[in-house]
């Protein structure tokens, strides 16, 4: 039951009359004195209510106070009653006032009608089973009328938010906002505040200053373009709106260190890497190997949950929170800190460290880092021309309970290193298969022995029975056998997952170390 329905406990709702369709048809004297309901089994009718003329089909309810302009026009084939009924309280429910036609019933509501009819025309009737059958009808017929009013208030609400968030630096009234939605300016602001936590103006607010911290993460520009930038018309107004909800100046923001949160374990590993620990951080068991930080500055998991961590979010107070983009979560951060947003999948280890090396104002060390990681490439590389000589083609596999996963360089897994360091390539059986822009390729275990590589690395290995006994029949197969890569012994079964799960600078130079191992043995 919708915790709203507690309403219906300060209200009374007493059936008075019940009339089938058919009688008021035939001309038996009814008069709507009172709030009504009409409910169609089967059939349709049509009538005219407000001075609308109405068609009902079969499941369908309409309701309506006003009992002045309602006229049964004609009846095809139809059963149905009409429901009248006292209303005993002083509040009112908002769901069950005004003319309202709803198609489709649940089935559980028609079968109540029924019963309610049944028990209504019942001579030696039982008042209170009548009163507690039509009681719970009103209880479906409200939670129906919530979802779907629910329902209706987010579509709007979601369609609304993501157009304010988009254009938030334009000149936007509440009232251009209620129009987009086509509802009322005051149920706009109900609903609005309802779902946000905000008045519109001061979402709009929040959005702005969000915006004027974004950029001064990266630079102080003027504060009169600064504010022209975020939708504000000059900059002493953008600099006390900014210090109402910041708490400081957009300069001394600029100036002092900031406090940062990663909702990510790749993030995290590009601020580790250059020499910054974040306030709160996401931590792989690699991670952690790496560098151990008390409990208090983890969140928990692999991948951010806001809901189980959003206090200690609050408790951090960050000046900045690192994540991939996305909207789940999305609103709830905004009202923490600005969201720094990284597309995943789109842009190389490379490019995100870089982009994060910028915000936390490390470049230095972040070109020094790619110098050394560079650097160790080029020898790697020379270790390998003496060895192997020409590279080939390599595959990377990891196998699953119930699939193999083939990995391409935007997954990382070290097909990256492979591909984009070390001089491998990729087979044409893989690359027929769209692999660079879907970044993963998914296929049955006994599958594998169809995609041959000169070397094959399989980075994990299934934990359940069910993929072991899979993998053994593979590996001991007569196809399997007699692929290049086997027969030279250039198949390595590293089995580190968490080794080569993170796609980041620190995660990375591991996963070289690890593939140069088991290449040079």
């Amino acid at each position: 039951m919708y915790k709203d329905n507690q309403l219906l406990s300060h209200i009374f709702y007493q059936p008075i009359q019940i009339v089938k369709l058919k009688e008021i048809l035939s001309g038996t004297q009814t008069q709507f004195t009172h709030p009504s309901i009409v409910i169609i089994y089967e059939g349709y009718i049509e009538c005219t209510l407000q001075g609308r003329e109405i068609q009902l089909s079969s499941n369908s309810v309409m309701l309506f106070n006003d009992t002045d302009d309602f006229q049964l026009l004609k009846a095809c084939e139809s059963r149905g009653i009409v429901i009248q009924y006292r209303v005993y309280g002083r509040k009112t429910d908002p769901l069950l006032q005004d003319a309202i036609l709803i198609e489709h019933c649940p089935y559980r509501l028609m079968n109540l009608a029924k019963e309610v009819e049944k028990e209504g025309n019942d001579e030696g009737n039982n008042p209170f089973r009548l009163q507690k059958l039509f009681g719970e009808m009103l209880e479906v017929l409200y939670s129906h009328l919530h979802d779907n009013k629910q329902q209706q208030e987010g579509q709007w609400i979601d369609k609304v938010l993501q157009y304010i968030n988009q254009n938030f630096r334009e000149d936007l009234t509440r009232g251009q906002m209620a129009e987009k939605a086509q509802v009322s300016p005051e149920h706009f602001s109900r609903t609005f505040h309802k779902h946000t936590g905000y008045t519109y103006s001061e979402y709009l607010t929040l959005l702005r200053i969000r915006e004027s911290q974004k950029k001064l993460l990266f630079a102080m520009p003027k504060l009169d373009e600064l504010a022209q930038d975020v939708g504000y018309n000059e900059g002493t107004y953008l600099s006390r709106k900014f210090k109402e909800l910041v708490g400081v100046s957009p300069t001394v923001y600029y100036q002092k260190s900031k406090r940062v949160i990663v909702l990510n374990t790749n993030h995290t590993a590009c601020v580790l890497a250059l020499g910054i620990t974040p306030v709160l951080g996401v931590y792989s068991p690699f991670l952690e190997n790496i560098k151990p930080v008390p409990s208090s500055q983890k969140l928990k998991g692999y991948e951010y949950d806001i809901a189980s961590n959003y206090q200690e979010l609050i408790a951090a107070c960050p000046d900045v929170i690192i994540n991939y983009s996305g909207e789940e979560g999305k609103q709830s951060l905004v009202s923490l800190a600005p969201v720094f947003e990284l597309p995943c999948r789109q842009l190389s280890w490379r490019e995100q460290f870089g982009l994060i090396a910028n915000l936390v104002d490390r470049r230095e060390v972040y070109n020094n880092w790619l110098q050394q990681y560079d650097d160790r490439v080029v020898q790697c590389n020379k270790v390998l021309d003496r060895q192997l000589g020409a590279r080939g083609t390599a595959i990377v596999w990891e196998i699953g309970s119930h699939a193999a996963y083939c990995l391409n360089s935007s997954h990382g897994r070290g097909s990256h290193i492979l591909y984009e360091d070390l001089g491998f390539s990729r087979p044409d059986e893989i690359v027929t298969q769209n692999i660079e822009q879907t970044g993963y390729l998914t296929v049955d275990i006994e599958e594998i022995v169809h995609f041959p590589a000169d070397y094959i690395f399989v980075t994990a290995l299934p934990t359940k029975d069910f993929g072991k006994e899979c993998l053994l029949t593979v590996l001991h197969s007569e196809k399997w056998q007699s692929l290049a890569a086997v027969q030279k012994k250039q198949v390595y079964f590293i089995n580190e997952y968490e080794l080569f799960y993170g796609y980041d600078p620190l995660s990375t130079a591991a996963q070289l170390q690890k593939l140069m191992e088991v290449l040079t043995s």
